[in-house]
């Protein structure tokens, strides 16, 4: 089959395409940003369409010849019309898949009762009701916790669980849900490819436990070798709050807590197994939550989490380009910038700036930056604690504590845009230079701002930049002089540039 995966850049997208290539079927990939998919190890296997799915003509190029497609569209951010946008594109989407002929769609739901229900599960439903009154053929797969290395339930398990031994906790810990494994999630999502039979509805999909949340933390504590932990429920933490405590104590930021949390107030255990009699249960059943959690904490391990929830782009979060322009249109910008001579190979350069953030850090006032996470966490945003995806390579849209990577160029340029609250957009680059036979550290710190409010906040800030950048630049340079932790293990892209001349300094 032709398959179509909106949303290749999730949690979810990021880990279907493979499975679904794997299966044999032909793959398109439709996404916003083209240049996200850039360094996915299977890109060169697929067809990338740039599309926006609310748009008619955009979808429609983008749907031409395609047999099944797999709507992974949703908005977790906050915003009072984000479901307004969710309904916009999913009817757009759904229209455009009847004129192009598509034989199905498939689309993943939230496992949900039928009322009293969030703003952001009755979106969800929403979505899937809208597909199934198509005259296309769908199929809506409705799953509730879902368990896999990265994903925003399971960090949100693991770090609750991990860092508070004694804790007080909402009521909505009492509440029992049918959690299902990533790996049984995406069977399912490839098996609809090959199914012939037309169908039009919904499928519940859990795995075999159904336990409590407060019964999953226990569970993780168990696997992960951890002290029985302690739960006391306190009655009174609204969604609200608990979804700020969430975000204060995990990597998942309160934005992204707050529809998760609200959704776990509901009892959400499967209705029925219907899906059986299309897509066979696997030999050895479903895998429960024990082996779940097991193969995730497997994969934290050997550093081999594919796709994490910070795959996606974070809701919110600028997408402007970098205005490369000195003369750019879009109005004022702010500039520090400063370069540093090293005395080491560009490659053990490369290396050092290829591995910033997590848990290497940033080279400078480790206070100063882990105060600017939390008080970007305390106001919504995502904070530090996203880490990294691998500790020593970066992809094009890998998310770095507070960044993302918008550009690089191995062995020559890091760009990472700033997705912290801010009154304007922000960037950081970090180069390796050559200027007259010797390796040149290059750093900028870019900030366009946004209203008076960005103005202000640019030059309360400069007086700091000294002390934050001044350091970075000797301190990033030293690490690589004498083979520091991220010199160690030069990464495969930071061989000699190959191209016409490198950059040179000055900036």
């Amino acid at each position: 089959m032709r398959c179509l995966v909106t949303g290749a850049t999730g949690y979810i997208g990021g880990r279907l395409v493979p499975e679904l290539l794997d299966a044999g079927h032909e793959v398109r990939c439709m996404v916003r940003s083209a240049g996200r998919l850039r360094d996915q190890p299977w890109v060169s296997r697929v067809e990338v369409a740039q599309a926006d799915a609310a748009d008619a003509e955009q979808a429609a190029k983008a749907l031409e010849g395609i047999d099944v497609v797999y709507y992974l569209i949703h908005t977790m951010g906050g915003g009072s019309d984000f479901a307004a946008a969710d309904r916009e594109a999913a009817t757009t989407f759904a229209a455009a898949c009847e004129r192009a002929g598509v034989r199905r769609v498939v689309y993943l739901g939230g496992l949900a009762p039928d009322e009293r229900l969030s703003p952001h599960m009755r979106s969800r439903v929403e979505v899937g009701e809208i597909f199934l009154r198509s005259s296309v053929p769908a199929v809506v797969l409705r799953a509730a916790v879902i368990i896999g290395s990265g994903s925003a339930s399971f960090e949100m398990l693991r770090h609750l669980t991990e860092r508070l031994p004694v804790m007080t906790t909402p009521r909505w810990v009492g509440t029992r849900t049918q959690p299902i494994a990533i790996r049984d999630v995406l069977r399912y999502l490839v098996a609809w490819a090959s199914v012939e039979e037309e169908v039009n509805r919904s499928f519940d999909i859990g795995g075999p436990d159904v336990l409590t949340y407060a019964d999953m933390m226990r569970v993780y504590a168990e696997v992960a070798g951890l002290p029985r932990r302690l739960i006391i429920p306190v009655p009174l933490l609204s969604p609200g709050l608990s979804s700020h405590w969430v975000g204060l104590v995990t990597p998942v930021p309160a934005s992204l807590a707050r529809p998760l949390v609200e959704s776990l107030r509901n009892e959400a255990v499967c209705g029925e197994h219907d899906i059986a009699r299309y897509v066979e249960d696997p030999p050895g059943g479903l895998i429960g939550l024990r082996r779940a959690v097991e193969l995730a904490l497997q994969r934290v391990k050997e550093a081999k989490v594919v796709t994490r929830w910070s795959s996606a782009s974070t809701p919110g979060a600028p997408s402007d380009p970098l205005p490369t322009d000195p003369d750019w249109a879009g109005g004022s910008l702010y500039v520090d910038a400063r370069a540093r001579r090293v005395d080491a190979s560009p490659e053990a350069l490369w290396a050092v700036i290829e591995s910033v953030g997590g848990e290497v850090g940033w080279y400078s006032l480790p206070l100063a930056w882990s105060l600017r996470g939390l008080l970007d966490r305390l106001v919504g945003g995502v904070g530090l604690r996203r880490g990294r995806r691998d500790p020593r390579r970066l992809w094009v849209g890998d998310s770095v504590d507070f960044w993302r990577v918008e550009e690089i160029e191995p062995g020559r340029l890091l760009r990472l845009r700033a997705e912290m609250r801010l009154p304007g957009l922000a960037w950081l680059e970090m180069r390796v230079l050559t200027y007259r036979g010797e390796t040149v550290y290059g750093q900028r710190a870019i900030f366009h701002p946004r209203g008076l409010a960005g103005h202000l906040y640019w030059w309360s800030v400069a007086p700091f930049h000294s002390l934050v950048f001044g350091p970075m630049l000797r301190n990033v340079a030293r690490a690589a002089e004498r083979g520091g932790r991220s010199a160690v293990h030069p990464s495969p892209a930071a061989a000699p540039h190959d191209g016409g001349p490198r950059d040179t300094v000055p900036l």
